[in-house]
């Protein structure tokens, strides 16, 4: 008797086909060719930072479980200490994954998955030269807290601030993501379903789109230039504008995910901060002057076109919300926010966080 498969079942095995078409095999190659060379560093600076690294993670867990109030009593897993070629393989992986493929298998169009595996490659490789750690909750075996050392280190001297107070502030950052997943097991689950709606074919016709897309970029001239509302800028304004119906809802929710995340992140590290980084002042200030420096045009286009300055409004907006809730009705209350789905703000709910509260705690 053959047995019974459940719909929750089909939908996974659905999702977990390896329909994609990325040679990630080819993502990690040519991002490798893009890396820009490292900072040099001795043998012994070089291990100094990594294991001054690995200490900061796990020290950072404490203030961050205090100002949250969450993962109280969860364990501590150690951070993986990655350099730039090594980020861009770990998340190559862990992306192939989310999107349903296989990283250790080659997809069926050869060329196809090439050239794909090309285009993402330049992604991996433009983006492993500037982020500076990263908490992946979908590696494999688990979420995974990675810090790119030779970035950091790269940052600290062009800021020339004190290197371990850089390095405290950057892992208060990184660790509370690691703190918002440990503590919220269904966010992982939720972030894939959302990428899966996204990932989803259409027959949309070209002649839907661009009337919207056309509109959206006319829109996001002028908005850029009047404010700095998150969900008019760039890149978001423009793929919002391209997506039918239902894979627009999965991307707002996706944004409103994202935006939540980073302004809680950035909160932390303001609240905790000045109790363990003596000099969290003068970072904050040199660390946001380098995010609103001039770009020359290509900077521009690229940061635009990866959604980088749409990140930079994801947290300024995002750490809004989250400072005028804590404001209003303290931690504890606002940790309602990560009870399910429906208790995520709204994108209106973003703009007017006492909106937020009034439906959540009447």
């Amino acid at each position: 008797m053959a047995a019974k498969i459940s719909a929750h079942d089909e939908v996974e095995s659905n999702r977990r086909a390896p329909t994609a078409t990325v040679d990630w095999h080819m993502a990690v190659r040519t991002s490798h060719k893009l890396i820009r060379p490292e900072p040099l560093m001795s043998s012994y600076t070089r291990d100094q930072v990594r294991r001054e690294l690995v200490e900061l993670s796990a020290f950072a867990e404490g203030p961050v479980r205090e100002v949250t109030g969450l993962a109280d009593g969860l364990p501590v897993p150690q951070a993986s200490i990655l350099d730039r070629a090594g980020w861009a393989a770990a998340a190559a992986e862990s992306l192939a994954d989310l999107t349903g493929g296989s990283f250790h298998k080659r997809p069926k169009g050869l060329i196809a998955g090439r050239v794909s595996g090309a285009q993402a490659g330049a992604v991996l490789g433009f983006l492993s030269n500037a982020i500076l750690g990263q908490y992946d909750p979908f590696a494999e075996g688990g979420g995974s807290l990675l810090l790119v050392a030779p970035n950091i280190v790269a940052t600290e001297r062009a800021m020339k601030v004190s290197p371990r107070d850089f390095r405290t502030w950057v892992c208060l950052h990184e660790v509370t993501h690691r703190v918002q997943f440990s503590a919220t097991p269904w966010m992982a689950d939720y972030m894939r379903e959302l990428v899966d709606v996204m990932g989803t074919e259409t027959k949309q016709q070209w002649t839907k789109v661009a009337p919207r897309l056309a509109a959206a970029v006319q829109k996001n001239r002028r908005n850029e230039q009047e404010n700095d509302d998150l969900f008019d800028r760039g890149i978001i304004a423009l793929a919002l504008a391209a997506q039918p119906p239902e894979q627009r809802d999965a991307m707002m929710k996706l944004i409103i995910l994202g935006t939540v995340l980073e302004g809680h992140a950035e909160h932390v590290m303001d609240a905790a901060g000045p109790t363990v980084v003596p000099t969290v002042d003068h970072i904050r200030r040199v660390f946001d002057q380098r995010r609103q420096r001039q770009q020359s045009p290509l900077q521009w286009i690229v940061r635009t076109l990866l959604g980088i300055d749409a990140k930079m409004a994801q947290y300024v907006q995002g750490k809004k919300f989250v400072d005028a809730v804590v404001s209003a009705v303290g931690m504890d209350k606002f940790n309602a926010i990560w009870t399910s789905p429906e208790t995520l703000p709204t994108p209106a709910e973003i703009r007017e966080p006492m909106a937020w509260v009034a439906r959540v705690h009447g």
